[in-house]
């Protein structure tokens, strides 16, 4: 296939095996100047080198972008006040940095004059999809290169050789294997022994938490703080958004919470294994659920529970920058004015178990929900109540008999 050519390619770039490789096999293959974006979302990594590496790779430019309270206040939070979870487990970290990093390889590329993009999606996962949607909301004019899709390198295996005849550093071997997605929210992994769903995790995979048996004897009682819907404190403190998020995910992995063991389906219509560390989001999202269910009536509750599963489920798909998310939001928007208040946690080997919440706008009434006499509630209007909500079971049950004894 004739390859389309190409003058300047932005790529996402990692730093990474499979990047550092992209890099100068782009180069090599389009003969075209790249520049490299790499987006500091709280991947917990050294990145002060990373530009030197890019450009001794190959890189005509390198932004280094620190993205972390972007990402956080821009898209965990908006996702976290939906309540949105994909497939009962997956607080969909990985699935919304995607378009917050394609995002500013967008406007990059229109800043540098940049005729493409790149990345470093293989041709089998979501990511290339959230990357690509992205770049057709946002810039449809830009030609897309995705290498996964187009070299004749097989495997991680291949892609360490190609680094170490070019002499690219990587930090991956042979004997490390895992595929692994970082950020303020999650750390993902994926590879090696994960891809047998029966295989247990060893303990080697996990990196940011502590095994519940291996962790604290005493269990640990802290405070999150909400302002309609967004989490604003702990223990009293008012924090900003990524430090906040870094003392959730130290306490949390002390404790051994947000560990996720999943066989998910993917958009591209396989099954893959996955495991998920998620501490600090794990508490954000148990103490967000506590909050709503103090301050939201039924039906908005009940109602929002099932949008919350189309929002996992556009969030998943890297439908990000569309209308329904942007509408979906503004219902969400509504239901968060009284999402305001705090809800006590208690941690302890991997359980986040909540013991309190208050707030200003509770619907709950201690005067209604005693069992004992009171003003307000008359216990006798519940038969009427009862008749009238039963009467269709009393209708089917008494036609049901009269047909019986007809016949």
């Amino acid at each position: 296939m004739t390859k389309k050519r190409v003058n300047k390619v932005v790529l996402a770039y990692s730093g990474g095996l499979d990047t550092s490789v992209i890099l100068k096999w782009i180069k090599e293959t389009y003969g075209c100047e790249v520049i490299t974006v790499t987006a500091d979302v709280g991947q917990g990594e050294d990145l002060s080198g990373i530009e030197a590496k890019a450009l001794a790779t190959g890189a005509s430019k390198a932004y280094v972008l620190d993205l972390k309270e972007e990402f956080l206040t821009q898209y965990a939070f908006p996702v976290l006040r939906s309540g949105a979870v994909y497939e009962r487990k997956y607080l969909l970290g990985t699935s919304f940095a995607r378009p917050l990093i394609a995002k500013y390889q967008v406007e990059i590329a229109k800043r540098e004059g940049a005729d493409a993009v790149a990345h470093g999606c293989t041709g089998k996962g979501n990511d290339q999809v959230r990357f690509e949607l992205t770049y057709k909301a946002l810039a449809p004019e830009l030609t897309v290169i995705a290498p996964w899709r187009e070299w004749d390198l097989s495997g991680r295996e291949a892609l360490l050789e190609y680094a170490a005849s070019r002499g690219i550093p990587v930090a991956q071997s042979k004997e490390n294997i895992y595929s692994r997605d970082q950020n303020l929210w999650h750390l993902s992994h994926e590879g090696g022994e994960l891809e047998d769903p029966w295989q247990a995790p060893s303990e080697r995979v996990y990196q940011i938490t502590a095994s519940p048996q291996a962790a604290p004897d005493q269990p640990e009682e802290i405070v999150i703080g909400f302002e309609h819907g967004y989490p604003v404190s702990l223990n009293g403190e008012r924090l900003p958004p990524v430090t906040l998020m870094e003392r959730l995910n130290a306490i949390g992995g002390q404790h051994g919470i947000g560990r996720i063991d999943l066989v998910e389906n993917r958009l591209v219509g396989m099954k893959s294994r996955g495991v998920y560390e998620q501490p600090g989001a794990t508490i954000l999202s148990v103490a967000h659920k506590e909050l709503e269910h103090l301050t939201l009536d039924r039906e908005t509750m009940h109602f929002k529970d099932q949008l919350a599963l189309k929002y996992a489920e556009l969030v998943y798909y890297g439908l990000w920058y569309t209308p329904l998310r942007e509408a979906l939001d503004a219902f969400v928007d509504v239901t968060q004015r009284t999402v305001t208040g705090e809800v006590r946690l208690m941690l302890y080997k991997g359980n986040c178990i909540p013991t309190g919440r208050r707030s200003p706008y509770s619907l709950y009434s201690m005067e209604l929900a005693t069992f004992g006499a009171d003003a307000i509630y008359d216990q006798r209007d519940a038969e009427g109540f009862i008749n009238l909500f039963g009467l269709p079971l009393k209708v089917a049950a008494l036609l049901a008999k009269q047909r019986s004894t007809s016949s």
